[in-house]
């Protein structure tokens, strides 16, 4: 049918960093037929099915060294490449777009078996080793930080930055807080992402009453797998395992104290929040740290590594920021010029290209 809409299948699972991108690039096309593929049991079979059509399959990624369990994913990884395959054909899609992890192997395979077009979304600075293996075979690949194209010389690639999610690009939308923080009252946030951060949250929690003392308030989002959450108490201190108004808490807040995923780096530069950096120790490759050295080099972020932090330096380092407003005012500033506001239509505009040729 000439009038027949564009039919794209994402492959994007696991954490709201491989979601959120996905689901931002979904909303700016609306004229397309999209399904979505995912892995049971993930993320995505909370946000996903209320909005697009879900299919699953049974993939993981290898470990470190052989074994009979590289073994049985190499056979479940030829089982997923065949049936995605099976997905693409039967349902006639015209395009495969992904943001990396382990669904992207079977996605690309199975798009380039059929001669596909293929978009690859890479939000960090450091691109994955997916994103590295399988670049070169995808039509392109879309980067959220300029300085990943070093680590691809073999993959076309355009930078496009990371797209967030609608709250934090209308400031009419939930712009207020249903938190009991005064005006005028300096305000931390802390925030680990979408898996939270039990190390940075002891931190937080030993540094946190000399900030009271000083008039701060502190917004605690400790994620759900914290043993300690209700350990700490302080009219001045507000832990909830997440917060939905992620846009408005971080447009109100002085300072973050976060994690350096993309997805946290992106709101965070969107919303303009100056922050302390604590990347995730045993990320994979320590690309956490290489996203921190993109804000911290552009004068948006102070970064520490988590072995050499101390409640100690936390305490003294957030004191001095708050007594340091035209710091943290150009600090702001300078998040601020990293973001890319505009990204998921960038990103959409990229997609519509490369599936139209």
């Amino acid at each position: 049918m000439a009038n027949a809409p564009i039919k794209l299948l994402i492959a994007a699972s696991g954490t709201g960093g491989h979601l959120f991108p996905a689901i931002a690039l979904a909303q700016k096309l609306p004229d397309y037929e999209i399904e979505w593929l995912g892995v049971p049991n993930r993320l995505e079979t909370q946000l996903v099915p209320q909005q697009y059509s879900l299919n699953t399959i049974a993939v993981e990624g290898f470990q470190q060294g052989l074994g009979l369990s590289s073994i049985r994913i190499l056979g479940g990884l030829i089982g997923a490449i065949l049936e995605v395959r099976r997905l693409l054909k039967r349902g006639n899609f015209q395009g495969v777009f992904t943001t990396g992890g382990y669904i992207a192997g079977p996605a690309v395979i199975a798009a380039r078996s059929l001669g596909l077009p293929i978009i690859f979304h890479e939000s960090n600075a450091l691109p994955g080793k997916v994103t590295r293996f399988f670049g070169p075979w995808c039509s392109v690949v879309a980067l959220g930080f300029a300085e990943a194209a070093k680590y691809l010389p073999k993959a076309k690639n355009v930078c496009v930055g990371t797209p967030v999610r609608p709250q934090f690009l209308d400031t009419e939308i939930n712009a207020t807080l249903d938190l009991p923080i005064p005006n005028g009252v300096p305000l931390i946030v802390v925030f680990g992402g979408s898996q939270g951060a039990v190390a940075v949250n002891n931190l937080v929690r030993q540094s946190a009453q000399a900030w009271f003392d000083a008039g701060a308030y502190v917004v605690h989002l400790t994620g759900d797998r914290d043993p300690d959450t209700d350990s700490f108490r302080h009219p001045q201190y507000i832990a909830l395992p997440f917060y939905d108004n992620m846009a408005a808490l971080l447009r109100r807040a002085n300072l973050a104290i976060s994690r350096s995923g993309a997805g946290s780096l992106t709101e965070l530069a969107v919303c303009g929040t100056p922050a302390i950096l604590i990347p995730y120790p045993f990320a994979a490759e320590d690309h956490q740290s290489y996203n921190a050295d993109v804000f911290t080099k552009a004068g948006a972020a102070l970064t520490f590594k988590q072995s050499e932090l101390t409640p100690e330096i936390l305490q003294t380092q957030v004191l001095s920021l708050l007594r340091s407003p035209d710091k943290l005012a150009k600090m702001g500033e300078n998040a601020k010029a990293i973001a890319v506001p505009d990204s998921a239509d960038k990103l959409a505009q990229l997609v519509r290209k490369v599936i139209r040729e």
